[in-house]
């Protein structure tokens, strides 16, 4: 029940966060590491593959291969969060201070934790159950 409701609950986050990627994509863009060729399409692509990790952790199926591949996915955004902590970047009119955005850096790990956890992926192994 508990890995269940955590599923739903970060379903809807990557929800929310992926729809955001479309209707913010120009905030969304400024964090995008300047090595980076075509920052929009980035974001878009990132946004798709959010809205599309949300589905999956609402269905039950693939559950243990849906929390490999989005600890994978948060791992390769990870370079965008440390990016927009060194140079202080606000998202769109939000800011939030320095030390804020390095906490954000840091839940990151946790986060992959959580998704590996709920989703019965290794190393916790198994199907997660709902």
């Amino acid at each position: 029940m508990l890995k269940r409701g955590t599923q739903i609950f970060l379903g809807v986050f990557f929800l929310v966060a992926g729809v955001l990627h479309f209707v913010l994509d120009d905030a969304f863009a400024q964090i995008v590491p300047p090595a980076l060729p075509f920052p929009n399409f980035i974001v878009w692509l990132t946004g798709a593959m959010e809205l599309v990790f949300a589905a999956a952790l609402l269905l039950k199926r693939y559950l243990a291969l849906t929390g490999i591949l989005l600890s994978l996915y948060l791992l390769a955004v990870l370079p965008a969060n440390i990016y927009m902590a060194l140079a202080d970047i606000r998202l769109g009119e939000i800011e939030v201070g320095t030390f804020a955005l390095w906490v954000r850096v840091a839940l990151q790990f946790p986060l992959i934790g959580l998704v590996l956890w709920c989703c019965g992926a290794w190393p916790f192994g198994g199907r997660a159950r709902a």
